[in-house]
């Protein structure tokens, strides 16, 4: 197996925007791009695991597109991860350019997200195996998903003498102050943890300018070292394609039909509740959407959600809905991509999302969104143009924005074109380059600080 690719993507393309300017500018090389190989960090989920169900989600999405990006520009990637299973290899190549790599850090199976501060030891020493096993110099950065990750990445990026990048995905402080009802607030451990990352990154990367400023108010995150970077999505995979009417011919949905669609993990943040509560609203108000309504679920238990996994299913029965709720496991991206296709509408309640891909790529496939306008979402979803945001988690608020839907059957069809027009802005190329922009500012400020006198 090959672990090098030609020297890609030398020329400068396109950029994500940057709305939150930090006092200092990012540096931008003029030259060959200068990190040639990155530790890429991801503890509790691996890119290789079905998105939608335990802990895997956007955030695996994400690793898997940039690493894959990076790779193409000329940027190798390595990405550690916990093996959970045996039958895996230690090390299998994702792409051209991509490893994972299987570090053992605790039994594969039985261990949930909150016990996994008890393996930090276990897998830093996996990770300083394989680095041991290599010339000096071998990884030019670190960049770390995820708290748990960033523990490691700071022990790692000190021991190899490299910058440490960070990305949170989420932050205790954030989620904490944003609860759905019966949810799990976050340990004081996890605050703590990272709040030592955010003093020990040379960088920060945060996916919106609203989670920037985040990190600089609960975290006093440094400003001009905290850089806006926008996810991307694959624009490739998530297109309209042959349109609504041929992906509910495949998915078995009438043709009629007012189609709101959920699709992600099912647990109280993500709000699918809402959803339920909100189409209730919808049919008692108008009896006859019952005979003209499906309401797909796509997605599996996750976190919080995993102590009664059942419950959504009891709340459409007490709602009296059940014969319009279809609930589907988790799906690869190609069959996720026909179900936003299928959809009048996706539906995001969520109570906390620090940018929201799927909402990104369900306006690819040139389908509307109706969200909460949480975190991300005010980016991903222009209001009144690409879908509509809503202020709350208030059922009827959302019952409101379906009812649109409902009394004007071509509204899905002029938002779902500027939904698709909109999406395009998002694509991966301009988040890897922008993500090198951000390693290469943090390698030549630490070069130059080996240099100073006073470094």
């Amino acid at each position: 197996m090959s672990h090098h690719v030609s020297r890609l993507g030398q020329r400068r393309g396109g950029r994500s925007a940057l709305p939150y300017q930090p006092r200092t500018p990012l540096l931008r090389l003029s030259g060959p791009r200068r990190v040639r190989r990155v530790a890429m960090l991801s503890v509790h989920t691996s890119p290789l695991h079905q998105p939608g169900t335990g802990d895997a989600g956007g955030m695996n999405v994400y690793i898997v597109e940039l690493a894959r990006q990076l790779a193409a520009q000329g940027t190798e990637v390595e990405i550690f991860t916990r093996a959970t299973t045996g039958a895996l290899e230690p090390t299998v190549e994702l792409a051209p350019g991509v490893l994972v790599r299987h570090i053992d850090a605790g039994p594969y199976e039985g261990l949930s997200k909150e016990e996994l501060p008890a393996q930090l030891c276990a897998f830093t020493h996996g990770v300083m195996q394989v680095w041991a096993g290599h010339r000096p110099g071998y990884y030019d950065l670190v960049h770390s998903h995820y708290w748990l990750s960033g523990h490691v990445g700071w022990l790692a990026a000190q021991r190899w003498g490299v910058p440490l990048v960070h990305a949170m995905h989420t932050m205790a402080k954030v989620k904490n102050a944003a609860l759905a009802a019966g949810d799990t607030p976050e340990p004081a451990a996890r605050v703590i943890g990272e709040q030592q990352i955010v003093r020990a990154a040379d960088r920060l990367i945060a996916n919106t300018a609203e989670e920037a400023g985040e990190l600089v108010h609960h975290y006093e995150a440094p400003a001009d070292r905290t850089a806006v970077v926008h996810p991307g999505v694959n624009l490739g995979r998530f297109r309209p394609g042959d349109g609504r009417a041929a992906a509910r011919a495949r998915l078995g949905l009438p043709q009629d039909a007012l189609i709101p669609l959920f699709a992600g993990r099912i647990q109280p943040l993500k709000a699918p509740d809402v959803l339920l509560r909100a189409v209730a609203l919808l049919v008692d108000e108008d009896p006859s959407l019952r005979h003209r309504m499906v309401v797909p679920v796509v997605g599996g238990p996750s976190g919080s959600g995993l102590a009664k996994p059942e419950r959504l299913q009891k709340l459409a029965a007490r709602l009296g809905i059940a014969d319009l709720v279809l609930f589907r496991p988790p799906v690869g991206q190609d069959q996720l991509a026909d179900w936003y296709r299928a959809a009048s509408v996706l539906v995001m309640p969520s109570y906390s999302e620090s940018f929201g891909l799927v909402a990104v790529e369900a306006q690819a496939c040139g389908t509307p969104v109706v969200a909460a306008a949480v975190g991300g979402l005010p980016v991903a979803v222009r209001d009144g143009t690409s879908g509509y945001l809503v202020a709350g988690h208030d059922p009827a608020e959302y019952a409101r924005a379906l009812r649109r839907f409902a009394a004007d059957p071509g509204l899905p069809q002029r938002l779902g074109s500027a939904a698709a027009r909109h999406a395009q802005g998002f694509g991966w190329d301009a988040a890897a380059h922008s993500t090198a922009d951000v390693y290469a500012a943090a390698l030549q400020e630490r070069r130059r600080r080996l240099r100073s006198p006073h470094g």
